[in-house]
């Protein structure tokens, strides 16, 4: 090969080395400009919160400290099994409740010889110990409501959320299924 081949070759070599170095420069700043812009739009507070109440319990106990990610669902999805902030009207402070129904899921009430087990997608609801919703009188009231509106599917932005207790403590089946702008944000304990 004659000399200016090679050192055409050689430049070309550093010519596209200077073009990837470019490139990676440039994917690197955009992506740091991107993910500033977006944490600005998606500001998420963290506050701890000690539990006062025993409707979670054994999974948080009254007394445990939790954080709680205020703003968290302005840019996540609402999750099952998600612990939850929920502003109740009467009370000064968030509710702390578990996720059980979210949009889309077939809710129904099956009747059992002691009440009603609460039904997601076919499936009897149960608490974090394995044990069966089980919901009677103003409750089963409360719940056939949203079973008969709703024509068994949940809507989106509503929520079925729920204590430990599986005969109910204050939540859905004391107020209903509730509203996604209700939630405050997400539980971490």
């Amino acid at each position: 090969m004659s000399h200016r081949l090679l050192n055409f070759k050689a430049k070309l070599i550093i010519f596209n080395r200077k073009i990837i170095f470019v490139l990676v420069l440039v994917l690197i700043i955009a992506g740091g400009v991107f993910y500033i812009l977006s944490s600005k739009r998606c500001p998420v507070q963290a506050e701890e919160r000690i539990i006062r109440g025993s409707s979670l319990s054994p999974l948080i106990e009254s007394g445990d400290t939790v954080k709680v990610l205020f703003g968290y669902y302005n840019c996540h999805e609402i999750k099952r099994n998600d612990v939850v902030a929920y502003h109740y009207a009467g009370n000064k402070e968030p509710l702390i409740k578990i996720v059980k129904g979210v949009r889309g899921d077939k809710f129904e009430l099956s009747e059992t010889d002691r009440g009603w087990n609460i039904l997601i997608n076919g499936k009897i609801l149960k608490n974090s110990e394995g044990n069966p919703y089980l919901v009677t009188g103003k409750s089963y009231e409360m719940l056939s409501l949203y079973e008969k509106d709703y024509g068994k599917s949940l809507l989106e932005n509503t929520y079925l959320i729920l204590g430990n207790i599986v005969q109910g403590s204050l939540d859905s089946t004391r107020f209903g299924l509730i509203d996604k702008s209700d939630i405050l944000g997400k539980v971490e304990y």
